[in-house]
């Protein structure tokens, strides 16, 4: 999902990028994909690996254990970027599509829920781009690469997660939530109202992005994110 932020900052910052457990290389757990004990296992990283304090940034689920991190861990942070994220908990609309979606891929892998997940993962704007179809279609290989049993697990997690808003003025470190005008799974109003709960946090709203922020408008992420960094 950093790919491109990491290519681009790598020669000023350390960058460490990690899969969560059940995704991508990291191995599937049978349990612990609720948002704290994720929240832990990314401490815990930091900790390991001496990063800390960092600037933290989080994509989606990402900024769900990053805003944890902030609130728990504050040590371990010297910023906090929330890209395409909110605190609130899953809107009930969603949960049982959501639900529905988890229960097809367990029952015939990801390919036949392959084009909504697109939709979601993705604004229109991206996926109407002749010149990002390369792109595309080496993303979709990703999306079916992955474990099925670890992506319901991280897809419940997310589902059963508890909303942080009441708790978000008590974040101290300097925060910057991005949200993409297209984004359909967090609309912007939702990372707009959290950016508003978090004492002194910038909200940035990016055109012609979804909720694939990182990888669909690649040089204005990282454009912000420098921005912040040099002021964090």
């Amino acid at each position: 999902m950093y790919r491109f932020q990491v290519e681009a900052l790598r020669g000023a910052h350390r960058c460490i990028s990690f899969d969560f457990r059940g995704q991508g290389r990291s191995p599937i757990a049978d349990s612990g994909y609720d948002m704290d004990t994720l929240a832990r296992d990314a401490a815990r990283l930091i900790e390991k690996l001496g990063a800390s304090p960092c600037h933290f940034v989080g994509l989606s689920m990402g900024g769900f254990i990053g805003m944890r991190l902030a609130l728990r861990r504050p040590e371990l942070l010297r910023s906090l970027s929330l890209l395409e994220t909110a605190a609130d908990s899953e809107p009930a609309l969603n949960r049982p599509k959501y639900a529905l979606m988890g229960l097809i891929t367990r029952a015939f892998g990801t390919r036949p829920l392959l084009k909504p997940i697109m939709k979601i993962m993705f604004g229109h704007s991206f996926l109407r781009d002749p010149a990002k179809a390369r792109l595309r279609e080496s993303l979709k290989g990703e999306l079916l690469a992955n474990d099925v049993r670890g992506s319901v697990l991280a897809l419940r997690g997310v589902l059963d997660r508890a909303g942080l808003m009441d708790e978000l003025g008590a974040i101290r470190t300097p925060t910057l939530v991005v949200s993409g005008e297209e984004d359909v799974a967090v609309r912007p109003e939702r990372s707009r109202r959290t950016a508003e709960r978090i004492p002194g946090a910038r909200f940035v709203l990016l055109p012609r992005a979804g909720h694939t922020s990182s990888l669909e408008q690649p040089e204005a992420v990282t454009a912000v994110l420098k921005e912040f960094f040099r002021s964090a």
